[in-house]
This record gives C-alpha cells, structure tokens and sequence, in this order.
C-alpha cells in the first residue's frame, strides 16, 4: 500500500521574518521539512505532495525537492487564494489563501490512497510517524490524529497555536483550535486566562487520512465559504477532522515537537537536532548521493 505525506509549506513565515521552510537547521545545511521528509520515509511513506504557493515552487524544488526525489517522489500543488468551487468567487478584502484544510484540498489530485499531513515548520519526531504509518498500513477503516502532550509542544518565545483535543477511549470525540496558548507551570494559559494542564492532548496537524476524506474535505470548503467571515476566516484541518467524530482514532506520542515559530526558536531547534545526530538517531547526511 503506497503512503503519501502531504507537506503544507505554502505559508511565508511573517513571525519568523522570512520563508522559513528553507531555513538551514544543522550544519549539513538541511532543512527541517527535510529531517519530517526522513522520517516518513523511514516509517514507509514513499510520496511526498509539498503544497506551496506558485512562486515558491521553483526555490523549494532546488533547496529540498531535488535532494529528496532521490529517496522518494516527489509532487507539487499550489495553494492560491483562487482555487475556489465553481461558483464561488474571491471576496472583496481577502489576500491571502483560506487556511491548511483548503492546502489539502489542492493536494488531492495528486494523493492516491491514504495520507498523512504535516506542517514544514514543525518538527514531529520519528515515534509519531511511526505510529502513523503502522496505523494506516492497518485493516483499520479509521483515520487518526498523532496526540502531543501540550507541554511537548510549547515555545518559550511566545504564543503558539494548538488543537486542544477531548479523547475518550483512543478516539477523537472534540476538537478546538486554541491560537494562543502560553507556557505557564505545569501547563499552559489562553489569551482569556483558561488553564490547560500538561498532559492535554493536543493536535500539531499530523493527520492521517484514508482516501474516503476526501468527501469530507469537499463539502465542507463550499459550507465554509458561505460563512458570514469567511473573508477573514480560517479553514482548518480541525475542522474537517471533528466531521468525521467518531471515526479518528488518536495515537499518543511521547515524541517532543520543535518548530520555528519565531525566530528566537532556532537555537533551541539546532542544538535538539544535534544532539539527536549525536545520539545516532539521524545520520549527518540525510539524502546521500
């Protein structure tokens, strides 16, 4: 059975000052969306589909794409602020594309079979890909969402943005974007002063879906663009994921995520990396030729 990940990498990074996708993260000169790319490949994902924006795709390509195709294939989808159903069209005031459920929804042309998604700014770990590909490679009709503990997941350089999961029995039964969570001792806080203990399950986007999601993806854009703020909302992947409740089994991972969120972010990324080459846990060259 052939895995895809999807790679949402369409977005630029204001917070962190730059395009922060191709931002080297060791001394090899690779990139953290490569260390995700290694890590799916090593757990049995064999195709990669990075959303990008148009202009991007060209630099992605030569930064990560050509080193990468080595080892996997490699796709592209473009994620626009146009890519919208017939009949709908861009409304006045909206600039930028609507959000990681809409990138998913530009890479479906190109997935054939179940897949995975993750952010190119986030760093995972290779126990929650393992977990994700076991499960997809599965009987189970189900799909899944990789569970974080909250304090996993947090930046000390300021608010970060995470999907607060409600679990009961290993499924997946609620799900809440929460876009600005602090860390604060023994948890974390929201802008309205909300406690979210440690061990909160919560989701960094590592979806797995099987191929009958895409309905889902499908039907809920149209619903989403009729909404009274769609000119300024978001469509996210947690909201195609609470649509299909009950049937998202949620994988624990004692994985701890590192990202770039912000720039101040980067230090604690390397030195992390590092001492994983140092552990053997990666090799210093990802894509050898």
């Amino acid at each position: 059975m052939s895995l895809t990940l999807v790679v949402l990498a369409a977005g630029l990074g204001s917070r962190f000052g730059g395009v922060k996708q191709m931002a080297p993260v060791d001394e090899a000169g690779q990139t953290l969306v490569e260390y995700s790319m290694f890590d799916a490949a090593r757990a049995g994902f064999d195709r990669v589909v990075c959303v990008v924006t148009p202009s991007l795709e060209r630099q992605f390509d030569a930064r990560i794409g050509q080193r990468v195709r080595r080892h996997m294939d490699v796709a592209y989808a473009h994620q626009t602020l146009d890519a919208l159903p017939a009949g709908y069209a861009v409304p006045s005031g909206r600039v930028k594309p609507w959000g990681t459920a809409q990138a998913v929804l530009c890479a479906l042309p190109q997935v054939d079979g179940s897949f995975a998604t993750i952010n190119a700014d986030d760093f995972y770990g290779a126990d929650a890909y393992q977990r994700m590909a076991a499960h997809l490679l599965s009987s189970s009709g189900d799909h899944a969402l990789a569970g974080y503990r909250l304090d996993h997941t947090l930046s000390p350089n300021g608010a970060v943005s995470r999907g607060v999961c409600e679990v009961s029995a290993g499924r997946l039964i609620g799900i809440a974007e929460r876009t600005a969570l602090r860390a604060a001792p023994d948890g974390a806080v929201d802008e309205a002063g909300v406690f979210y203990p440690g061990d909160t399950t919560v989701s960094m986007n590592l979806w797995g879906f099987r191929p009958a999601a895409a309905e889902a993806f499908e039907r809920l854009f149209p619903a989403f663009l009729g909404r009274p703020d769609a000119a300024t909302a978001e469509f996210y992947l947690p909201d195609v994921g609470a649509s299909l409740v009950p049937h998202v089994r949620v994988l624990p991972t004692s994985a701890v995520w590192k990202g770039v969120t912000y720039a101040e972010d980067m230090p604690e990324l390397r030195a992390h990396l590092a001492g994983l080459v140092e552990a053997g846990m990666y090799p210093r060259t990802l894509w050898p030729s």
